[in-house]
C-alpha cells in the first residue's frame, strides 16, 4: 500500500471509530531556504499540496539560516514545539541526534517510503547514519564546482577539445593554466572567497581528501600526518595567492562579482551558483560558461559536499499520531522522487532515479558535474562539525592570514590542531 492509500485508511478508519471525517492532514514544516532555493522550495510544496488536496497540506514556514534555526529546532523540540517535519544539513545530524531532538527513520518507514540505501550515493547515505541507523532523508548534495569563462580560456589556448578547462588532472596541469590566463592578460585567473574561512573550509578540505587526508581520527583531530596533508593544502592555495593567480580578500559576493564581470577567468563556488550564471546568460549578460568538478591537485579526485535532508523533530512530550506520521512520510517521499526541478538551483538531487532520467542528463552544466558524487567527502561525523559549527570558527581563524600570504601554512596548522583538540 503506498503511502496515500496508508494515509486515506488511517482516515477512514478514524471516520468509522470516532464518527468525524478529517478534511486534511496539516504538516507543519519548518525550512532554512532562502533565495532561490527559497523560490523554488515554494513552488514544489504548492505542487505536492495541489497534488494532495484533500489528504495533506503542508503549513510551511522559512526561518533564519544556520545557527538561528539550529538553536530554535534544539529550543522548540524541548517543549513539545517543533514542527512535524524540517530541513536539516547532514553535516548537523551528529549534534542534533546528541541533542535528542531527531527521530529515526526506522526500516518501516523507508517501506512505507517506498525508498532505500539503493536509491542513494553510498556517501549521500552514509552522511544521514549515525551507529547503523538513518535520522534523515536526503534530497540532494550540494557540492563546490569550477565554474570557469569559456571565451578567456580559449584566447589563453587552455580550453580542450571537449570545452573544458586544460589541466584539471594536477597541480602542475592546473598551475600551467592559471599561469597562462594571467600571462594572457586576465586579472584573476581564478577567484577564490579568501576573506572567509568558513566558506574556504570547503575547498581545503576537499584538497585534504584528495590526499586521502582526514580531520579526525578516532577522536583526534589532525592525527598522524593529518597535519601535513592540510599544511600541503593550505600551501598550494597560498602559493597561487603570492603568484597573482588567485584573488585576495575577497569576500562572497565580490568573488561572484569577478566572475560575472569577466575579472576572474574560474571561480571555486558552490553549486548553487548555478541559476545566477544561468539567469545572466538567459538575459544576454554573460559569456560562455561552464561548471566541472575540482581539479586534482594531488593524488585522486575528492570533493566537499553536504545535504539538505529532511528530518523529524522528536518532540518531547507531544506523540505523533499514525496518521501524521504517514502525511510526514509522504512528503519526504514525495520530494525525493519529484527533485528534479530542485535540481534548477544547481543541486545534484540525492535520488538516484532523477540523476539517472533523460531530463536531468539533458541538464546544463548539472549533468557534467554530477559525476562528482563518486567522490565526494563529507564533514566528519561529530558534533562539532557542520555548517555554522566550532571546527568551522576554529579554522576559519587561521585560513584566511594563510591563503593571503601573511601567516606559513606548518604554524597554522599547528594553532588549528591545538584549539580543535581543546574543544
Amino acid at each position: 500500500m503506498t503511502i496515500s492509500g496508508m494515509l486515506k485508511a488511517a482516515i477512514v478508519a478514524t471516520i468509522g471509530f470516532a464518527g468525524v471525517a478529517k478534511a486534511e492532514e496539516t504538516v507543519v514544516w519548518w525550512d532554512f531556504l532562502g533565495g532561490g532555493d527559497g523560490v523554488r522550495m515554494k513552488k514544489m510544496i504548492e505542487d505536492f499540496n495541489a497534488a494532495h488536496a484533500g489528504a495533506i497540506k503542508i503549513d510551511a514556514t522559512t526561518l533564519e539560516w544556520g545557527t538561528p534555526f539550529y538553536a530554535k529546532v534544539q529550543t522548540s523540540a524541548a517543549v513539545g514545539e517543533a514542527p512535524d517535519i524540517m530541513t536539516y544539513h547532514a553535516s548537523r545530524i551528529p549534534l542534533a541526534v546528541e541533542q535528542g531532538v531527531m527521530q529515526e527513520i526506522t526500516a518501516d518507514d523507508w517501506a512505507a517510503m517506498g525508498l532505500s540505501s539503493a536509491d542513494f550515493a553510498a556517501a549521500t547515505w552514509d552522511a544521514v547514519t549515525i551507529d547503523g541507523k538513518q535520522y534523515a532523508v536526503p534530497l540532494d548534495t550540494h557540492p563546490i564546482v569550477l565554474y570557469y569563462n569559456k571565451d578567456l580560456l580559449e584566447k589563453a589556448g587552455m580550453l580542450d577539445e571537449n570545452g573544458k578547462p586544460k589541466g584539471l588532472d594536477s597541480r602542475e596541469g592546473f598551475t600551467a593554466t592559471l599561469q597562462a590566463l594571467k600571462d594572457s592578460g586576465v586579472k584573476f585567473p581564478l577567484g577564490s572567497v579568501t576573506a572567509d574561512g568558513n566558506f574556504m573550509f570547503r575547498t581545503i578540505y576537499s584538497l585534504m581528501g584528495q590526499q586521502s587526508g582526514e580531520l579526525m581520527t578516532d577522536g583526534e583531530f589532525l592525527a598522524g600526518d593529518n597535519g601535513d596533508k592540510l599544511a600541503n593544502a593550505l600551501g598550494v592555495l597560498a602559493e597561487w595567492t603570492k603568484a597573482g593567480l588567485q584573488s585576495t580578500y575577497t569576500d562572497y559576493p565580490a568573488t561572484v562579482a569577478l566572475f560575472t564581470s569577466g575579472e576572474a577567468a574560474m571561480m571555486i563556488n558552490g553549486v548553487w551558483e548555478v541559476p545566477t550564471m544561468t539567469d545572466l546568460n538567459a538575459q544576454g549578460k554573460l559569456f560562455n560558461w561552464g561548471a566541472v568538478e575540482l581539479p586534482v591537485i594531488f593524488d585522486k579526485p575528492a570533493t566537499y559536499a553536504d545535504s539538505h535532508a529532511f528530518a523529524i523533530p522528536a518532540n518531547q512530550g507531544k506523540e505523533m499520531t499514525p496518521e501524521k506520521r504517514a502525511a510526514v512520510l509522504e512528503v519526504m517521499s514525495w520530494m525525493s522522487k519529484n527533485s528534479l526541478f530542485w535540481a534548477t538551483a544547481g543541486h545534484i538531487p540525492a535520488n538516484g532515479a532523477v540523476v539517472a532520467s533523460a531530463e536531468y542528463k539533458a541538464m546544463e552544466p548539472n549533468a557534467t558535474y554530477s559525476t562528482l558524487t563518486a567522490n565526494m567527502i563529507f564533514d566528519p561525523k561529530s558534533p562539532l562539525a557542520g555548517v555554522a559549527g566550532p571546527i568551522f570558527d576554529v579554522m576559519s581563524t587561521y585560513f584566511v592570514p594563510t591563503l593571503n600570504g601573511e601567516m606559513d601554512p606548518a604554524e597554522a596548522v599547528e594553532s588549528i590542531k591545538e584549539e580543535l583538540n581543546a574543544l
